[in-house]
Parts: structure tokens; C-alpha cells; sequence
């Protein structure tokens, strides 16, 4: 399994409006892909807050399927952009070598 990482920061007002972006149109399109597996998001903060996008994937063709042959280059819909007050350009991948859930 390959762990997809991506952070972002927004204002206070900007972080809900964004993971309600995400649940309502990005967890939509993921779903529609062979091999995705899964995705939280995480926030932290009061004035800025972080975002941590992780989602999970049965490999790196499953991940080339959603973002194409770049891979490690972030896949940012211009409406999402516009929540945001900044975000990587970048992705960090992982292999998942324990996945212990309760």
C-alpha cells in the first residue's frame, strides 16, 4: 500500500470550506479510481491552519491513474487553490509498512 502526503495551509474561515470541498468533490473522484483505498484529512492551528491530504493506495500505478506520469507533483483543482492561502507543489509517497487501525 502507497501513503499519497500533501499539506496546505488556509485562513480559519478557509480550512472547513476546503475539507468540505474535498469531501463533497475530490472524495467523489478518487472513488471512480482502481486502487484507491482510502483518505483523511487533518488540520491543525487557529489563525493559519494546516492541512495534511493523506490518501492511500494498492500501488503507484493505482496513484499514476489520478495524478499522471508526475507523480510526486500535487493535483490541485483551481476551485480548491482558491480556499487556500498556500499549498506544496509537491507530494511525498510512502510505503505502508504497518497499518494498524481500531
Amino acid at each position: 500500500m502507497i501513503a499519497r502526503v500533501w499539506s496546505a495551509r488556509a485562513t480559519r474561515a478557509g480550512a472547513p470550506q476546503y475539507v468540505d470541498y474535498f469531501t463533497r468533490r475530490v472524495l467523489p473522484e478518487l472513488g471512480a479510481i482502481a486502487g484507491y483505498q482510502g483518505a483523511k484529512v487533518l488540520t491543525r492551528g487557529d489563525d493559519e491552519v494546516e492541512i495534511v491530504v493523506i490518501t492511500w493506495w494498492a500501488s503507484l500505478d493505482a496513484v499514476r491513474a489520478f495524478a499522471g506520469e508526475s507523480v510526486d507533483t500535487a493535483v490541485v483543482h483551481h476551485a480548491a487553490a482558491a480556499l487556500l492561502t498556500s499549498f506544496d507543489r509537491d507530494v511525498r509517497h510512502f510505503a505502508v509498512a504497518v497499518d494498524e487501525q481500531r
